[in-house]
């Protein structure tokens, strides 16, 4: 996981191809201007799912785990938190792999408090529970990288 300022992006480069991909594209974009929607960086390599949505209590949202792909959670307004544990510490109750979805269940290690100046980085071990509100119910307009680590 890295959990980090927007500002700071720059230092990650140099650890993958993909992720140098990703991070460069949130350099040279205009992240207001990308459509609402599932957008191709290059290829299946590196892509972004653009949405909204209103957060929920802790007890409404749900944990998402990943098998080929790391995310990097961008949001462009409001603000909510995200939860992160590492799946061993959890129970897997669901798989999909064609989705690359993997549903677990158990407690909440780390929070991550998420705004316009935040970037966070799961990767495949990282299992998260986004769309928490942080402290009350916020809209959030986000995107989430995809980028292929296998």
């Amino acid at each position: 996981m890295i959990y980090t300022k927007k500002d700071n992006l720059k230092r990650y480069l140099g650890y993958s191809e993909n992720l140098d991909t990703a991070i460069h594209f949130l350099e040279n974009t205009d992240l207001n201007a990308i459509p609402q929607g599932k957008v191709v960086v290059d290829r299946e390599e590196v892509f972004l799912n653009h949405f909204g949505y209103h957060t929920v209590a802790e007890k409404d949202a749900s944990w998402e785990g990943h098998i080929e792909y790391a995310d990097i959670h961008v949001l462009l307004s409001g603000n909510e938190k995200i939860g992160v544990s590492d799946r061993s510490e959890l129970t897997e109750t669901s798989r999909d792999e064609k989705n690359d979805f993997v549903g677990y269940e158990g407690a909440v290690k780390v929070w991550c408090p998420m705004d316009e100046t935040k970037v966070l980085i799961v990767f495949p071990e990282d299992v998260h529970m986004v769309k928490v509100h942080d402290p009350e119910t916020a809209d959030v307009d986000k995107l989430v990288l995809k980028i292929k680590v296998r």
